[in-house]
């Protein structure tokens, strides 16, 4: 875990517990293969989905520790997910190393990722009731349609911002949405509040997903902890680019329309993009939706859980990584 959680002491210890779990749950008697989970397991990242589904759980009347597992496969979700996109985008680094595919080769990749997902499944299976499969099933669905929809949107200009939307509703926040609501489910909350958490964290994702994009325009790789300008190379639009786009620029759609986006070609889209206004009208609407967030938090009931909730919410939308 990185430094995202510095300044929540409690969470932090929460959140070791849950790296325990996972830890452990990773831990194979094949050697090569308890290798690459290990690595995977050591591998960092920021923890935001088990983070929500803690913050879910602060809500309702069950100890913390009873949500650790639940946590703990959240995050193995979102880390398979990780593992099967960096092989479809032929990407070589992942959170500042190197990706599984890029140091163990494809083939384990794939092998590797389609345990974690059937790990996680055990694990419910093991410690939950039947609603809590049937959730995370819809969001993992979810994600691999959002996926799917991106694929077959590559190198397409006309691509909208609505769409771009539902993209993002489907790979991004809807984990994130789930994550908040399954941890507040489990803890004794009613459905209907369930429900209202879930609306925030669908806001959440959306800005979140945003702000991820904006830094392939604005980031530093050494920050990030990955290539930036990829999604670029891979032909995905996403949101300044797609703003960018609005202004019909004939500079713009010239560098588009080269065959290969070589490195000097990505460093032109990422320079007319910006000169363009597309990431400042991107960081815009990211702005939006976490007030949309911060205005439904004001509402929930008065706790710690409700205080981390809006914190983390503005931290997703200020952030260099």
């Amino acid at each position: 875990m990185n430094s995202f959680w510095q300044e929540k002491t409690a969470m932090i210890a929460h959140l070791n517990e849950v790296d325990q779990v996972i830890g452990k749950q990773l831990t194979v008697k094949q050697r090569k293969m308890n290798e690459i989970l290990q690595d995977l397991a050591s591998s960092g990242g920021k923890r935001i989905r088990p983070g929500l589904c803690i913050i879910g759980a602060g809500f309702g009347s069950k100890p913390i520790e009873s949500i650790y597992p639940l946590a703990a496969v959240l995050e193995m979700l979102h880390l398979a997910t990780l593992v099967h996109d960096d092989i479809i985008d032929d990407a070589t680094h992942r959170r500042g190393a190197l990706t599984t595919q890029q140091k163990y080769g494809k083939d384990y990749a794939v092998y590797t990722g389609d345990y974690i997902f059937t790990k996680c499944f055990e694990i419910l299976a093991e410690n939950y009731e039947l609603h809590h499969m049937k959730e995370l099933s819809k969001a993992v669905s979810r994600v691999c349609v959002g996926e799917i929809e991106q694929f077959d949107g590559r190198f397409k200009s006309h691509t909208s911002v609505k769409k771009y939307l539902k993209i993002v509703g489907a790979k991004t926040s809807a984990l994130l949405a789930t994550s908040l609501a399954v941890g507040a489910y489990e803890a004794g909350c009613d459905e209907r509040f369930c429900k209202k958490l879930g609306k925030i964290g669908l806001h959440v994702g959306n800005a979140f997903q945003i702000i991820d994009d904006i830094l392939d325009y604005t980031g530093d790789e050494a920050r990030v902890g990955k290539t930036l300008g990829n999604d670029l190379k891979q032909g995905y639009y996403t949101l300044p680019l797609i703003y960018a786009l609005r202004k019909n620029d004939s500079v713009l759609n010239r560098l588009l329309a080269a065959d290969v986006y070589d490195d000097e070609t990505i460093k032109r889209i990422i320079v007319r993009v910006n000169e363009l206004g597309g990431v400042r009208q991107a960081q815009l609407l990211a702005e939006k939706y976490t007030i949309k967030s911060l205005k439904e938090i004001s509402s929930l009931p008065t706790c710690q859980s409700r205080d981390d909730l809006e914190w983390i919410t503005k931290r997703l939308l200020v952030r260099e990584h």
